[in-house]
């Protein structure tokens, strides 16, 4: 990963590249910041720098990632007993030289392994001790990068934390997290922490532009609602029809919640709607809770007279948009979006996904009346 391929992130990357260039690297980093904000590009890339100042031809390794002094830990499943990140490295690799903005769903998804819970595993923080305890193939500095280093479990947080106490000479450690949250204060204490932001706007929309074919208006529309992840641009640019399925399945999750007041047998079209939803793989689930959230939010803008700001309507069969967002106020507003992050929560956790969407489907239906 080089620096230009990043998009935006200017300020950082000039940190980063002038912590190198004045021999200020810290042993232990932790970037902190979504997936699709860039944190591994940011830190191949970082890398990649590193090791070009100790070897010009070594650091073109790290492109493939197989750079022999460029170590990783992932969160992996346990598979016949054994959880070690190097016994799916391949598929790890193929994930991101395919897509080095993906998220933990994602690589969920690329193992499809949505029911099974990823973590980074004690056993594995021993193998990379194994590995560090040996001297370095290229004669320099050993890189370990911990991609989501929020998922150790408390096992492998405390063996990491003597591995952080006492790291092996030439040793740099760069962990990548969506929060600290989910991290040791012991470990926080122990790092330099460094914060990834969203991507601007502007230069989300000037990565696009460059890299996809796309109309001037529906780049604006994925701007505003990718929210400077380009994880999520991508996917909305890449999206197609199933957008059309995501329209067609909220109108019919509305219809059929406004008409349960009076006629209670719509609560059965609302049960199949959930059993419909709940085939999907978790990714397109928590993917289409997303795209709920972002109708409700621009029916309300729409409610209270800020058309300007709403840039995407739903017209499709026949669904009256300024209608519908007459019933989308402060009264409610608050509660359906506590109840679609609920729903993503539970689906987080391996919640029952028929329970979760048919639980969800059946609150709209009260909160969607409720006007004072």
């Amino acid at each position: 990963m080089n620096w230009e391929n990043i998009a935006g992130q200017s300020n950082l990357k000039k940190l980063l590249r002038e912590s190198i260039a004045e021999n200020r690297v810290s042993h232990a980093q932790l970037f902190v910041g979504k997936e699709g904000y860039g944190t591994l590009p940011m830190v191949l890339a970082y890398a990649k720098e590193i090791f070009r100042k100790e070897n010009e031809h070594a650091a073109a390794k790290v492109e493939h990632l197989n750079h022999l002094d460029l170590h990783f830990s992932f969160p992996v499943f346990t598979d016949h007993k054994n959880s070690l990140s190097k016994n799916k490295f391949d598929e790890f690799r193929d994930m991101v030289m395919e897509s080095p903005y993906a998220s933990y769903d994602d690589w969920a998804a690329f193992l499809e392994s949505e029911n099974k819970q990823l973590f980074i595993s004690a056993d594995e923080i021993d193998d990379q001790n194994q590995k560090f305890s040996l001297k370095s193939f290229e004669g320099g500095t050993k890189i370990l990068i911990v991609w989501r280093a929020d998922k150790m479990n408390i096992s492998a947080s405390n063996k990491f934390l003597k591995f952080l106490e006492e790291p092996p000479a030439k040793t740099v450690i760069l962990l990548t997290a969506e929060s600290t949250n989910d991290i040791l204060p012991t470990i926080l204490s122990r790092t330099q922490v460094v914060e990834v932001p969203r991507i601007d706007d502007e230069d989300l929309e000037k990565y696009l532009k460059q890299s996809h074919s796309v109309a001037e208006e529906k780049v604006r529309e994925i701007v505003h609602e990718a929210q400077g992840n380009l994880n999520d641009a991508l996917k909305l640019l890449n999206s197609g029809d199933k957008t059309s399925e995501f329209e067609q399945l909220f109108v019919q999750w509305v219809r059929d919640a406004f008409m349960v007041k009076k006629k209670p047998a719509y609560l059965k079209s609302i049960i199949f709607w959930a059993r419909e939803i709940a085939g999907w793989n978790r990714e397109k689930q928590k993917n289409f809770l997303n795209y709920c959230s972002e109708i409700f939010r621009l029916a309300l803008l729409q409610n209270y007279q800020s058309e300007n700001l709403v840039y995407k309507k739903i017209d499709v069969n026949g669904f009256n948009w300024s209608g519908f967002s007459k019933f989308i106020s402060g009264a409610n507003i608050e509660s359906i979006l506590e109840e679609i992050n609920s729903a993503d929560l539970h689906l987080t956790r391996n919640g029952n996904p028929k329970i979760v969407w048919t639980d969800l489907g059946i609150k709209l239906s009260r909160h969607i009346h409720k006007n004072t």
